[in-house]
């Protein structure tokens, strides 16, 4: 199945988007600060998110994390 048909995975991907893309940018800020426009602009605005909503992001991550070892 899709990760776009089944929710829990669809989350699943996200939030693993948001800490690649805030990993990319702590290791090499200069691959996404360059785009912040456009379709790569999503890397800029996920590591965002990430830097800025980092306690929220782990703690879904726990979450998630727990969910996938209660199945």
């Amino acid at each position: 199945m899709s990760a776009l048909f089944n929710f829990q995975s669809l989350l699943l991907v996200i939030l693993l988007f948001i800490c690649t893309c805030t990993y990319v940018r702590a290791v090499a800020p200069s691959l996404v600060d360059r785009n912040k426009t456009g379709f790569l602009g999503l890397l800029f605005k996920s590591a965002r998110i990430g830097e800025r909503l980092s306690p929220y992001v782990g703690l879904a991550c726990i979450a998630m994390a727990v969910t996938m070892l209660m199945q």
